[in-house]
């Protein structure tokens, strides 16, 4: 496990790994730090807000938060900039500061990679709603390569798409266990379907 200094996003959303994430940056801080990133070539991390809300004073996030690369960026119009961005692996803040212009920076430990690991049988409900969703919406809001038969995989996309609480999503992105994110993610798609 290596340890680093990542600059901090803390937003209303929870982003997993191997996803994508547009977002429309305009406050001084984030300029600053995306414009560093884009030129830098380097990740920033995306956690969710535990406390406190997207502007003004930073916000107090959850511990384990989702590196982010900037993939595309345009500035379409003065002070706004839009970017793309694709997660890569968790991270878990062990501490905090707050630079002179506002933006939190946290001493973070990678988290190793779930393994791949099969969808088991009986779980298969899942893979058919999530190839049902991609093929409703689009594959470009999906990154390939899809790995259906990936249980991390599958888990990590519909945690991202299906309408769970933002401490539900949490607790997902936190979880080491790709078949128990699974299981959870397949019987609260059963609710729905009863």
């Amino acid at each position: 496990m290596s340890s680093s200094t990542l600059p901090l996003f803390p937003l209303n959303t929870v982003v997993f790994p191997g996803g994508k994430l547009p977002l429309r940056i305009f406050e001084q801080r984030y300029l600053d730090m995306v414009k560093r990133a884009i030129a830098d070539g380097t990740p920033f991390g995306i956690c969710a807000i535990r406390e406190g809300t997207e502007s003004g004073t930073p916000a107090v996030p959850y511990a384990v938060g989702t590196c982010v690369q900037v993939t595309d960026w345009d500035m379409p119009e003065t002070g706004i900039l839009h970017i793309e961005t694709r997660a890569q692996e968790r991270f878990v803040i062990r501490s905090t500061r707050v630079e002179a212009g506002g933006l939190l920076v946290g001493n973070v430990d990678d988290v190793s990679a779930e393994p791949a690991v099969g969808v088991p049988d009986d779980l298969e409900l899942a893979v058919e709603i999530l190839r049902h969703i991609i093929s409703e919406y689009g594959s470009s809001h999906f990154p390939s390569p899809h790995a259906f038969e990936n249980a991390v995989w599958v888990g990590y996309r519909l945690s991202e798409v299906l309408p769970l609480k933002h401490a539900t999503k949490q607790n997902l992105l936190e979880m080491n266990d790709s078949v128990t994110r699974l299981r959870i993610l397949t019987e609260f798609l059963k609710k729905q379907i009863n």
